[in-house]
């Protein structure tokens, strides 16, 4: 299955990095491909679960998908994961 998710947060070419490679890491998720101009990200995937294991990632890097919670910290760990991806 294949979903795009339209996600907070997301900035500039480090933050796409950062989420590329963070859930390219994850088992069962392919072609991951990130869109700052439209704040999506997109991927193949091979059963919910995985979905939602994507999901959690996504918040817990600083990238919730809209109208999740988006709290302060939220907002501090996406630039702590845009700097990590700036330096790759």
């Amino acid at each position: 299955m294949e979903i795009t998710l339209e996600i907070q947060n997301l900035k500039c070419g480090g933050c796409a990095n950062t989420i590329t490679s963070k859930l390219s890491g994850l088992d069962l998720i392919n072609n991951v491909q990130v869109n700052p101009e439209k704040n999506t990200v997109s991927f193949s995937y091979e059963n919910d679960t995985v979905l939602d294991e994507a999901k959690t990632l996504l918040a817990k890097i600083g990238y919730p998908v809209l109208g999740d919670k988006n709290a302060l910290t939220t907002k501090a760990k996406s630039f702590v994961s845009c700097a990590i991806g700036r330096m790759k």
